[in-house]
């Protein structure tokens, strides 16, 4: 259940166990003061200095270290009251209101700049779990009641002072926190695999797309006869989308037919389509099996003339106007699931992006993309090349599906955790050295 963000304020912290305490943040705290504000460039060294961390470092319960600033010494040491210490929390004041951080051991004695830096009683708060109350969905909820400014949102410091915290015994604190960092654990881990799975697809797709890597053919023997140049508008012919009918209402007894969008994918997803009513005048814009899909104009060359394929059998399906659609006479030369990568490969959106025109919007003409050179193997490798390609898309698709559900788990119990709604097993011996 998400929390709704209206019900809440800095002070309430809705229902929760008897035993649990509600301080506020200042009670539990030895420390809670701003980073420097102002100028840091004039001090900025190199990694001789000491690690200086803004706001794009921290995100709910991590430090992103990709990019990490250094600052002189003597800076650090004028700003000796933000030097930072592990286990404390970092709390961003503008831009992503409210994500909180812990500080960990490789930061221990860095500086930061415009955050908000809290030391908690280690004896009452426990910096790993209060880290993850205030990133929970009610955590955030009352967080965005302390946003104050009228240009730019932020919170000040004196107001996060009296958000009261929710706060379990300190044995029950670093069980819930102990139980959230193993989710994170295993949400990082699918992460890495995802990001090293979409790493290897588009080296994959650099090598193969451009016959730098050969495959076997069936034979067990490597593909080795040369690729053939063609231009791309002798494979086939354009059409265009539907003109200007997208939602008009032609009256009851006129079926919605689904169209095609604008699509970010490779492959077009019919399950997803919007519908639209067509007059019989649009008839030439039925989309089939094995046509492929350009976007129009975009807001930036890069984005220019994305393609999708439909590889699915459908019918009375058409095309957005802001596409326009390109259909094979035969797949003879050039098949669809080649097609879906080929038209996605670093070296083919290279040459659609410099054939955008305009000036604050980038158009892709029809007539320039039809003189577009390909270089394509035989079909036999085609199929081979896209059944691996296909294969890493699947492998990555498993991936995703399975963060989505790690993040939609963790989510629910940390809503059931942090709210006392679930209760953790605490040992007796640690309750009693509390």
């Amino acid at each position: 259940m998400d929390a709704k963000r209206e019900r809440y304020t800095p002070n309430d912290v809705g229902p929760s166990p008897l035993e649990w305490k509600a301080p506020r943040l200042s009670e539990v705290s030895t420390l809670i003061t701003n980073g420097f504000v102002g100028t840091a460039t004039p001090f900025y060294t190199d990694i001789t200095g000491v690690p200086y961390l803004y706001g794009t470092n921290v995100r709910a319960n991590k430090l992103e270290t990709n990019e990490i600033r250094y600052v002189t010494r003597e800076f650090h040491t004028a700003q000796s009251k933000t030097a930072l210490k592990a286990g404390d929390l970092l709390t961003v004041q503008s831009g992503h209101i409210g994500e909180t951080a812990v500080v960990t051991d490789q930061f221990h004695g860095a500086n930061c700049h415009a955050l908000i830096v809290t030391r908690l009683k280690q004896e009452k708060a426990d910096p790993h779990y209060l880290c993850f109350y205030v990133n929970s969905e009610i955590g955030r909820a009352r967080m965005k009641g302390l946003e104050v400014g009228s240009t730019i949102l932020h919170i000040n410091t004196k107001d996060l002072k009296k958000f009261r915290v929710l706060l379990p015994s300190l044995p029950e604190q670093k069980k819930i926190a102990q139980i959230l960092s193993a989710w994170d654990k295993a949400i990082s881990v699918t992460e890495k695999l995802l990001a090293n799975s979409q790493q290897q697809k588009k080296s994959l797709m650099q090598q193969l797309l451009t016959g730098r890597k050969r495959l076997l053919d069936e034979n067990g023997v490597r593909f080795s006869g040369e690729w053939e140049y063609t231009i791309f508008g002798n494979l086939g012919d354009t059409y265009t989308g539907l003109t200007g009918k997208t939602k008009e209402d032609f009256g009851a007894g006129k079926p919605y037919i689904p169209y095609i969008n604008i699509f970010k994918n490779s492959r077009i997803d019919i399950q997803n389509l919007e519908y639209v009513q067509v007059n019989d005048d649009e008839r030439q814009s039925v989309v089939k099996y094995g046509d492929i899909f350009f976007t129009t104009s975009s807001e930036t060359p890069e984005e220019v003339g994305m393609s999708s394929v439909l590889l699915e059998e459908v019918s009375e399906v058409f095309l957005n106007s802001f596409c326009f659609g390109f259909r094979l006479n035969n797949f003879e030369t050039l098949i669809p699931k080649y097609a879906r990568y080929l038209f996605r490969s670093e070296h083919v959106r290279r040459q659609i992006s410099t054939l955008g025109q305009g000036a604050t919007r980038y158009n892709l003409s029809k007539r320039q993309l039809i003189k577009l050179e390909l270089k394509l193997p035989c079909v036999e490798e085609q199929q081979k090349i896209a059944a691996v390609l296909s294969a890493a898309d699947a492998e990555i698709s498993t991936l995703e599906k399975k963060l989505a559900c790690l993040k939609d788990e963790k989510k629910a119990l940390m809503q059931q955790l942090l709210t006392g709604k679930r209760r953790v097993k605490v040992e007796a011996e640690e309750a009693v050295s509390a």
